[in-house]
């Protein structure tokens, strides 16, 4: 788990923080499964500015999730997924903890209602 960073927070509120937008995330996954694109390639898709795209990249990018390199004038953007391995490790330790509470509340009542023995 990662430590509190600038501010108090977690590289991992920063990935969620970039991946709570609807738009950032569609742009993720374009970058994942079209590959690199301008951010002028990117607004084609979608009811938004050229400027407001590259706001979205730039979050995305903040969040390391999105890497920028210039090609003559222009500036490609690719997906850099590695840091999602923080979210995954995150979602996996939360679930853990409330599998083990689940467990812990479920272990009372399984013994109440099991059925009882009969001592004699």
């Amino acid at each position: 788990m990662s430590e509190p960073g600038h501010g108090g927070r977690r590289p991992v509120d920063e990935l969620f923080g970039a991946l709570a937008d609807a738009t950032r995330r569609d742009v993720l996954e374009r970058l994942v499964h079209g590959g690199p694109a301008t951010a002028t390639e990117l607004a084609v898709a979608y009811p938004l500015t050229r400027q407001a795209v590259v706001k979205h990249l730039q979050a995305l990018a903040d969040a390391g999730l999105v890497a920028a390199a210039r090609v003559g004038r222009e500036v490609r953007y690719r997906a850099t997924t590695e840091p999602l391995a923080d979210v995954i490790d995150w979602l996996r330790g939360t679930s853990a903890a409330w599998d083990r509470r689940a467990d812990r509340l479920r272990a009372p009542a399984s013994r109440r209602s099991a059925p009882q023995r009969d001592p004699t």
